[in-house]
């Protein structure tokens, strides 16, 4: 769950040459500046010091976009800091998980914020499915803007080379819940599984690869009626994005996320073979603006999304059992909890009834696992539970 994919090591397998894009103000597209052997580019299967070192520098090693950070950078006030024993009890988890950095805001005011593994306060760490939420709240914006009209439109309004495709008839908000009835395998192992095969798809000219690979797929359920976790459809999601307000998802987020949140650091989001955004994975920035994305949301985002935006994106549209749910490509959690979460560690966490945002950026041993699971609830549990007192 959260889980970022084999989809990038399926597109590093085809290459790392974008199309051109059109130049848009306050953005530009980038290149690696280190090239890799092909069997090398495959992010599942890094070992633990590449990906320490590489998860801070996608950009050095993959093609994609930058957007500066804010011109009026949100300040983070110091705040009281945690109890010692909660601190503690922290350095534990945090090296349980192999943790590269964590900050806590109560009240917009920064109450811990610990760097390890030799990452710093200055550098970017990759997000992975952490950039579903990002993605998620543009389909706000573009909502708020009038350039979608609704929820229920049919995706084929914004992407018609999905007619007569298993997409034809789902609607962008089943496409946002993952419940469009298409079938899917996101099996993270199995190398013929859809998620490592979306992105070896060959590129075709004026359309993502995952419009292409979608019109590949069949219907296994009546739109509405299942859920099932598909990177695929938050790629389509940001296709649609893209498709209403005829930009790149990084050039939008600049004016809908970077700025109104006041990220202190430039942003940075991988593009596939065709030259545009990946939606469902692979920004990077400063563990402070992952913090700055957390705390803006907890305050509704505006003016980029209407009243009760995220009220909405961040509440159980879909009941996954024992108190978990999914909303709008965010993480819905017990206690009225919601987040952004992605492999390897990666998580944004929002607890409204405490006014209260956490940030973890790590390198887990394995992108995931129970035992990592369980790390990361009592790191949040131990997190809140200091903060409630």
């Amino acid at each position: 769950m959260g889980k970022w994919t084999l989809a990038l090591a399926a597109t590093l397998l085809a290459g790392c040459a974008t199309a051109p894009i059109a130049e848009q103000a306050q953005m530009r597209t980038t290149q690696p500046t280190e090239q890799l052997a092909v069997q090398d580019q495959q992010v599942l299967f890094w070992d633990d010091a590449t990906r320490t070192d590489r998860f801070r520098r996608m950009q050095d090693i993959f093609a994609g976009i930058e957007v500066p950070h804010a011109q009026d950078v949100r300040a983070l006030p110091k705040g009281e800091p945690l109890d010692t024993p909660t601190r503690e009890r922290i350095d534990t988890l945090l090296e349980t998980m192999n943790a590269a950095g964590l900050m806590v805001l109560q009240d917009g005011r920064v109450r811990h914020e610990q760097y390890r593994l030799d990452f710093g306060p200055e550098q970017r760490w990759t997000s992975f499915s952490v950039a579903k939420s990002f993605t998620s709240t543009l389909l706000g914006a573009a909502l708020r803007d009038g350039s979608i009209a609704s929820l229920s439109d049919p995706v084929t309004r914004y992407l018609p080379a999905l007619a007569g495709t298993a997409y034809d008839g789902v609607t962008v908000e089943q496409v946002a819940t993952m419940t469009s009835g298409v079938r899917w395998n996101e099996d993270y192992a199995d190398p013929a599984s859809d998620v490592a095969r979306m992105l070896l798809v060959a590129p075709v000219a004026g359309e993502s690869q995952a419009i292409t690979y979608a019109r590949t797929l069949e219907r296994e359920a009546p739109a509405g009626e299942k859920w099932v976790y598909k990177t695929l459809e938050t790629n389509l999601l940001g296709d649609i994005v893209a498709a209403a307000t005829g930009q790149t998802l990084a050039a939008y987020a600049k004016d809908k996320i970077v700025d109104p949140a006041g990220f202190a650091g430039d942003l940075f989001w991988m593009t596939d073979l065709t030259g545009g955004n990946i939606g469902g994975c692979c920004l990077s920035i400063r563990l402070s603006d992952y913090a700055r994305m957390g705390q803006w949301v907890l305050e509704g985002g505006e003016p980029s999304v209407t009243d009760g935006w995220f009220a909405a994106a961040g509440a159980p549209q879909v009941d996954l059992g024992e108190g978990a749910g999914y909303g709008y490509q965010w993480w819905t959690y017990p206690g009225g909890m919601f987040g952004a979460q992605g492999i390897f560690g990666q998580y944004i966490w929002i607890v409204p009834d405490e006014r209260l945002v956490i940030a973890v950026v790590s390198n887990y041993a394995t992108a995931t696992g129970s035992g990592l699971t369980q790390a990361r609830a009592a790191l949040r549990d131990a997190i809140v539970a200091a903060a409630s007192d």
